[in-house]
């Protein structure tokens, strides 16, 4: 098997998988031979646009619609992608969960009202929670879970405290499902981003900011969603079956003299 048809025969879902990380992990499973569901919450716009962009590109891929963080997101989210796969004429079932979808909070603790700290767990926490726990009888055996974390919740960050409790929440969700999951062949790994050049920051438009998160990084630049992808792609696939219950950086070496 060469890394262009590494993930052949696969089927993929990556929630929001429509822009910026997940936009580039759905190109890059594509790419490498697996059937994606690209999920979206509000930005049809964008999903049909990532769903396209593979498809010219020469790979298959589908829209899922769910809005998260609201009351049975994951039955709503399991049964789009259910009646959407049928629709490809692919066989039921998935190979691997990417769980990307997330918002941020910009705010230290003393800004951060009780919505904005319901909003944010629901999203980031919740939903991936059961999103996982509704998906388990689709996931085969062999399968891979791969939450997306961050490097923030392995430095102290004030400016983003509720949004770094989330990533923390899921970096234990990665470890006991690991295990659990072991078992089946299931690999359940967390993939951690450091500064990254996405719509989720709009701090990065203040020249200052942007500079002080591009030198945080030992190659002084922030990252790029490819960067991201590239690591996904590798933890999904079938050379990472040996790596399980792992949070792994993909920072750019953020803060290692700090």
């Amino acid at each position: 098997m060469t890394a262009t048809d590494r993930h052949a025969g696969k089927t993929a879902l990556v929630t929001g998988g429509s822009r910026g990380i997940g936009r580039a992990i759905s190109h890059r499973l594509a790419r490498e031979g697996a059937l994606v569901a690209v999920h979206y919450g509000h930005d049809l716009t964008a999903a049909e646009r990532t769903v396209k962009e593979i498809q010219a590109d020469g790979g298959r891929a589908f829209p899922v619609h769910a809005e998260l963080g609201v009351p049975g997101d994951a039955d709503t989210l399991w049964a789009a992608f259910d009646q959407a796969l049928a629709e490809q004429d692919a066989p039921a079932g998935l190979d691997i969960l990417v769980n990307n979808a997330g918002i941020t909070v910009p705010r230290p603790i003393a800004q951060v009202t009780e919505a904005d700290y319901d909003r944010v767990f629901a999203i980031n926490t919740k939903a991936p929670f059961f999103i996982i726990q509704r998906g388990l009888d689709r996931l085969r055996d062999g399968g891979r879970i791969i939450n997306i974390s961050s490097v923030a919740t392995r430095i102290a960050f004030p400016p983003i405290v509720s949004y770094t409790m989330t990533k923390a929440a899921l970096d234990y969700l990665t470890l006991s499902l690991a295990q659990e999951l072991g078992p089946r062949r299931i690999t359940v790994n967390a993939v951690a981003p450091g500064y990254t050049e996405t719509e989720i920051n709009p701090t990065l438009a203040v020249p200052e900011i942007r500079r002080r998160y591009s030198e945080a990084s030992t190659f002084g630049r922030l990252g790029d969603p490819v960067d991201i992808a590239d690591v996904v792609s590798f933890v999904a696939s079938d050379d990472a079956r040996w790596v399980t219950g792992q949070w792994i950086d993909a920072s750019g070496g953020a803060h290692l003299g700090v």
